[in-house]
C-alpha cells in the first residue's frame, strides 16, 4: 500500500517538476523587460544591481561549495572572468535598447544569439553546418529584417534600439561559447558566481566611465532592482539549470524560444506596447528562423560520439 501511494507522487514529481520549473523560468525571464522600464535609471545602473545583489544573496552557497569541492585551478579563472566581461556588455546594451524599443522588440532581437553562436563556430573554430542551417538563418534574418525595418521607419531612435538589442545578443553568444569551454573544468554553481563578480566589477567600472550615479533613485526604483535581482537573475536562471539538468536539449532549447512571444504579450498590459502587423509576421518568421537554427545545432550535436 505505501509504494502505491509513493510510486505516483514520485512519478509525477519526476514528469512535471522539471517542467514547471522550465514555465517559471521562461515567465522568470520575460519579465526582464518590464523591470528594465518601470526603473527611474539608466539601462546599465538596472543591471549592475541585478548582478550585485543577486551575487551578494549567493555568496554563502557559493562559500559552502568551496568548502566541500576541490579547490579550482586557477589557470582556468580566465573563461568566468571573461564570461563576465562580456555578460556586462551584453547586460548594458541590452538594458539600454529598452529605452529606444519596444519590449517584445529588444527581448527578440537579444535571443537570436544562436545565430551568431552557429556563425561563430563555422568562421572561427570551422565546424561545418548543415544545409538546413542557413534556411534558418535566412528566415531569421528576414524576420528581424521586417522587425527592425518597421520600427526604423516609426522613428530612426527605434531602429537604434533594435540594433543595441542586436549587439547585446552578439554579446551572449560570445559569453555562450566562453562559457562552454569554462564549464569543462568547473562546476555550474561556483562558475555562475564567479561570473556574477566579474560582471558586477565591469558594470561598475562601465557606469563611471559612462558617468551614471549609483545612488539618488527612487524608492520604487530600488524595490525594482532587488525585484529583478531576485525574479530575473536568481530565479529565472537557476529554474532554467535546473530543467536542464532534467529534460533533454531538445525539449528545453525550442521551448526558450517562446521567452520573445511571453515578452511581447505581457507588455500588452503591463507597458501597453502593441505590436503591429508587420512586427507580429516579421516576429514570427524570425523565431521559426531561430528553431530552425536550434535543431540543426542540436542534431550535430547528437551525431557527435561521446568519448
Amino acid at each position: 500500500m505505501g509504494w502505491v501511494l509513493f510510486c505516483p507522487v514520485n512519478i509525477m514529481k519526476t514528469k512535471f517538476f522539471p517542467y514547471i520549473a522550465l514555465a517559471v523560468g521562461i515567465s522568470a525571464l520575460s519579465l526582464s523587460a518590464m523591470f528594465v522600464r518601470w526603473a527611474e535609471a539608466p539601462g546599465p545602473i538596472t543591471g549592475f544591481y541585478r548582478l550585485l545583489i543577486s551575487t551578494i544573496l549567493l555568496t554563502p552557497l557559493f562559500l559552502r561549495q568551496q568548502r566541500k569541492l576541490e579547490p579550482i585551478d586557477k589557470k582556468y579563472l580566465i573563461f568566468p572572468v571573461l564570461a563576465g566581461v562580456l555578460t556586462a556588455f551584453d547586460f548594458a546594451f541590452w538594458n539600454s535598447s529598452l529605452k529606444f524599443t519596444t519590449a517584445a522588440n529588444a527581448t527578440l532581437l537579444g535571443n537570436t544569439s544562436p545565430l551568431w553562436v552557429a556563425l561563430f563556430a563555422l568562421f572561427i573554430f570551422r565546424e561545418k553546418l548543415r544545409g538546413i542551417f542557413w534556411f534558418g538563418l535566412i528566415l531569421a534574418l528576414t524576420g528581424a529584417a521586417f522587425v527592425m525595418g518597421s520600427d526604423f521607419l516609426r522613428h530612426p531612435t527605434l531602429g537604434l534600439g533594435d540594433l543595441m538589442a542586436s549587439t547585446a545578443a552578439i554579446f551572449y553568444a560570445s559569453y555562450q561559447l566562453t562559457t562552454q569551454r569554462g564549464r569543462k573544468y568547473i562546476d555550474p554553481f561556483r562558475y555562475t558566481w564567479m561570473v556574477g563578480v566579474s560582471a558586477t566589477i565591469a558594470m561598475f567600472i562601465m557606469n563611471i566611465v559612462l558617468g551614471n550615479s549609483f545612488s539618488g533613485y527612487p524608492a520604487q526604483t530600488w524595490v525594482i532592482f532587488f525585484v529583478t535581482a531576485v525574479v530575473s537573475q536568481m530565479i529565472g536562471y537557476l529554474a532554467i539549470t535546473y530543467a536542464l539538468g532534467h529534460l533533454p536539449a531538445s525539449v528545453v532549447s525550442p521551448t526558450l524560444i517562446g521567452q520573445p512571444i511571453l515578452t511581447a504579450v505581457l507588455a500588452i498590459p503591463m507597458l501597453h506596447e502593441i505590436p503591429n502587423t508587420m512586427q507580429w509576421i516579421g516576429g514570427a518568421i524570425a523565431l521559426a528562423g531561430i528553431y530552425i537554427v536550434n535543431q540543426s545545432h542540436l542534431q550535430k550535436q547528437s551525431e557527435i560520439p561521446n568519448a
